[in-house]
């Protein structure tokens, strides 16, 4: 069931959504060769307690961080750890703040020195295919013309959307009903009203849509092991212009 929320509750996804985008903020800036994915972490961590909310993700379905820490061709939901970050790679992180029940979920790419000219379109494109698609995030549009956007924007651009994970509304609880795909025919789906929330996230892949989840159940791999870029917002809709509610400011 889709949710309309009152404006205490969006209020509180408000503040949610700031420390989360704060908090990505933190993690992306530190990114830099030597640093671990468990570094990551623990600065999301930190951004997160010193505003007095709780990590969304950490213990949701058994997961075991903060913060989804995934490198070039893994997708998301990558585990925090021992791993050492290096020059060139493409880093996604992905992270969730939770104030008086209600989440903010807001997600980057971001690249540790110099990458290669294609890695620098790919992180382009994602974002923008998000811009893209938030142009259609708007009372009375249908949900897959959102969708839709994205889609033509990123394989007019020479690369995929993958099909497997998709946005999601999110509230009270972290993932809601609508489900919101990063493809798809316009005119179909839900007709957007004001009050909804919505997680607007395009996975998208240099090379096929194709994926797999690795044996810690968790790590989302291309199949062809191209490299991958993410971008995410928690976005209000309006009668008027759509609303980011993770921007850190």
């Amino acid at each position: 069931m889709i949710t309309i929320k009152s404006p205490y509750e969006i209020e509180c996804m408000r503040c949610a959504g700031k420390v989360a985008g704060q908090a990505l903020a933190a993690a992306g800036a530190m990114i830099e060769p030597g640093v671990t994915t468990h570094d990551v972490d623990m600065a999301v961590r930190k951004v997160i307690a010193d505003n007095g909310m709780i990590p969304s993700f950490l213990g949701y379905g058994g997961f075991p961080a903060a913060a989804c820490v995934s490198i070039n061709d893994e997708v998301i939901h990558g585990i925090p750890g021992k791993r050492v970050i290096k020059e060139g790679d493409l880093v996604k992180i992905d992270v969730g703040a939770t104030y008086k029940g209600y989440h903010g979920d807001t997600a980057g790419t971001f690249a540790c020195g110099k990458i290669a000219p294609e890695a620098e379109k790919l992180i382009t494109v994602t974002r923008q295919s998000f811009y893209e698609g938030i142009k259609f995030a708007r009372e009375g549009q249908k949900l897959s013309n959102i969708s839709h956007a994205i889609q033509k924007y990123c394989e007019d651009n020479g690369f995929s959307v993958v099909r497997k994970f998709v946005g999601h509304g999110v509230g009270a609880n972290l993932h809601e009903d609508p489900e919101v795909p990063n493809f798809g025919e316009p005119g179909h789906g839900p007709r957007l009203r004001a009050g909804m929330t919505i997680a607007i996230e395009p996975m998208v892949n240099a090379g096929t849509y194709g994926v797999r989840v690795l044996s810690d159940g968790w790590t989302v791999l291309t199949l062809d092991h191209a490299l991958s870029a993410h971008y995410e917002h928690t976005v209000l809709i309006t009668d008027g212009d759509p609303v980011l509610l993770t921007l850190p400011e």
